[in-house]
């Protein structure tokens, strides 16, 4: 089935594509790669991905966000693919505000949906702890302690897990899968930035003996499976159109080269077999 935007979602598609070709071309990936830049992302351009209203696209309007839908979501990710940018988005304002807006308590909600959305924060959720996409897979566990818990465990992969104001942490606990929020600067808590293949940013993160008091649970204790999979769901959604720009501007580009460049007197896009 096709999908046809709506004049909305095609002037936030325009928005997007406009503001990113602008501000973050390819050349802004290339700048943080070559530099070595310790974070390998930009937090002044996530500040004005927030004022652009990109960065809270699925965020209640009580929170600052624009409370749009996966399509909208969607949208920005494809323009984000398109010129490579690092950015916050997938595990800030995909992953992490989908738990939040799903699971979060009134505090968690009012705490930092609206620093996601105006791009002031970077939240990263923490799920996968070998090579190899496997959310069913974990073994870091969370433990009773007093009147809260015990987290031991390591992630690897955590998007901007370096950079990160918040962790979303999945642990198994007594009979089933529980989210916690957890502050990074948390004893205990030690993180080693992951230099990817693409130049984009993880994080390894790695829990000791982390306490947390119970109001870290995000959602019911044991129930954080569904809230998970609605996050993963949204945001493997998301990395496909991501993939899916990166692909169309790859095909551009290739077209516009056969256009504009000649050989032995003629356009290469007159030959046969181009």
């Amino acid at each position: 089935m096709p999908l046809i935007l709506t004049e909305e979602q095609t002037m936030l598609k325009e928005a997007a594509d406009g503001f990113l070709s602008e501000n973050a071309p390819i050349a802004h990936l290339r700048k943080l790669r070559d530099s070595r830049d310790a974070d390998g992302v930009s937090r002044d351009l996530w500040k004005a991905f927030g004022e652009m209203g990109f960065a809270g696209v699925i965020i209640p309007e009580e929170h600052g966000g624009s409370a749009l839908g996966a399509v909208e979501a969607g949208v920005v990710a494809e323009a984000l693919g398109r010129t490579l940018t690092p950015s916050p988005f997938m595990g800030s304002g995909v992953l992490s505000a989908k738990v939040l807006v799903d699971g979060g308590s009134a505090e968690q909600q009012a705490a930092w949906l609206p620093r996601i959305a105006a791009g002031e924060a970077i939240v990263s959720l923490a799920v996968d702890e070998g090579a190899k996409h496997a959310p069913a897979k974990i073994a870091t566990v969370a433990e009773r302690s007093g009147n809260g818990f015990r987290l031991n465990g390591a992630k690897g992969f955590v998007l901007d897990g370096h950079v990160a104001d918040a962790l979303i942490v999945a642990a198994l606990t007594e009979t089933g899968l529980t989210l916690f929020l957890v502050d990074p600067k948390t004893s205990g808590v030690e993180i080693e930035r992951t230099v990817m293949v693409d130049a984009h940013n993880a994080a390894r993160v790695t829990l000791t003996d982390v306490e947390v008091d119970a109001d870290a649970v995000i959602g019911a204790v044991d129930e954080g499976e569904g809230l998970l999979d609605g996050a993963l769901n949204l945001g493997r959604a998301c990395a496909a159109a991501s993939l899916n720009g990166a692909g169309d501007q790859a095909f551009q580009t290739t077209l516009e080269y056969l256009r504009t460049r000649k050989q032995f007197g003629k356009l290469i896009g007159e030959f046969q077999a181009l």
